[in-house]
């Protein structure tokens, strides 16, 4: 074959190593063209089908082996030029390390993105059956593959190039030392991700709150350093971890119940039908369907109020929704009112009352004073 190149480059004036290069550097290109054709193909068809784990694995390859079939095809012409010429020379073993260099960085790359692959196919696969699963938990052993992968293959690296790991380690414990002490808030933020990652006091999705911070909303991403929250007014919150390691935080989307705890005052006057109103009120409360009664339900007479006869009502909804428990509050209170008002009373409102006959009095009195000071 060579000595056949070498025949046709005579004949056009041209060397046959350089002829011989260029071929192969051709049929790298042919071959890279024909490969993206390929795989463009067969992407269409895996978006085609049910499942995303296919679109996942021609995700994972199609950018790596592109760049593996130009390595080894410069890697190849390299050796063909070496030999001819002193503008471009590598020894043999220099090649062969880079071409197995070449062959690390593609398989990186390859299982890198197959991970982040396989993790949105599964998130995908979820959303599609409508089924529960944990978000974060998905992201974080993601993530943890992906490190893996990229550790792997840069000790993998330093062996091909023949680079000591044991002066990388004990650098690496003096310069620890160092990062540590520089990046402590850094390193406080990664550890308080993974405590929220073990105890797990929240996910995606959910409604939290701090009664220490002004912290309120639904939790968008955790990350390793902050946790995004979206605020109630759409504004976005940007919390670093190390925060929840040392305030309170509240999780109502994990409640069970939602409370409805009012009081609510009938006047005075219409004291002799409390009795009533407050067994009409229990037996209206404890007949909806809409309130758990297995939990604490309280109906009373609860104070004398400054201008009312308060009735304490405690109970719990079945829903967690809020949109749903508002509905159900509006429709209990409302029937409230109109059992109070079926008894011919009436719901108390602030008032004050002003005694005539005793003002009457004092300015009767003071007028008599100011007549005796002017007799005299």
């Amino acid at each position: 074959m060579t000595e056949y190149l070498e025949t046709i480059g005579g004949t056009v004036g041209i060397p046959g190593w350089v002829l011989q290069a260029f071929l192969v550097i051709l049929a790298a290109l042919l071959l890279e063209f024909l490969y993206r054709h390929f795989i463009n193909r067969l992407e269409q068809f895996a978006s085609k089908t049910r499942r995303h784990w296919d679109d996942a694995i021609v995700y994972a390859g199609k950018r790596p082996i592109s760049l593996l079939i130009w390595w080894q095809g410069l890697v190849m012409a390299a050796r063909v030029m070496t030999p001819h010429t002193e503008m471009v020379y590598f020894s043999g073993e220099f090649l062969a390390a880079l071409q197995q260099l070449g062959l690390v960085v593609a398989a990186t790359w390859f299982f890198f993105r197959l991970t982040t692959g396989f993790e949105r196919a599964y998130v995908a696969e979820r959303i599609k059956r409508n089924e529960s699963f944990d978000i974060t938990t998905t992201s974080v052993l993601a993530r943890i593959v992906r490190i893996a992968v990229v550790l792997t293959g840069a000790l993998t690296t330093l062996s091909i190039l023949e680079i000591p790991i044991s002066g990388f380690l004990a650098a690496g414990g003096v310069g620890g030392i160092a990062v540590g002490l520089a990046a402590r808030d850094l390193l406080a933020n990664f550890f308080g991700g993974f405590m929220v990652f073990m105890d797990r006091p929240f996910s995606v999705g959910d409604w939290v709150r701090s009664p220490d911070q002004e912290i309120e909303g639904t939790v968008e991403k955790i990350g390793w350093r902050m946790t995004t929250i979206r605020k109630f007014d759409k504004r976005p919150m940007y919390v670093p971890n190390a925060t929840f390691a040392t305030i309170t935080v509240e999780n109502p989307s994990r409640m069970t119940h939602r409370r409805i705890f009012e009081h609510v005052g009938i006047r005075y006057e219409d004291q002799h039908v409390l009795p009533a109103v407050v067994d009409d009120i229990r037996a209206m409360i404890l007949a909806h369907e809409d309130l758990d009664t297995s939990q604490t339900t309280m109906v009373h007479f609860n104070v004398y109020g400054p201008h009312s006869l308060d009735i304490m009502v405690y109970c719990f909804t079945h829903t967690k929704v809020w949109t749903i428990y508002h509905a159900v509050r509006e429709d209990v209170l409302l029937k409230i009112g109109e059992i109070i008002a079926s008894h011919g009373a009436e719901i108390a409102f602030p008032t004050r009352t002003v005694k005539l006959e005793q003002a009457e009095r004092m300015a009767r009195e003071q007028e008599e004073q100011e007549a005796l000071d002017e007799s005299r």
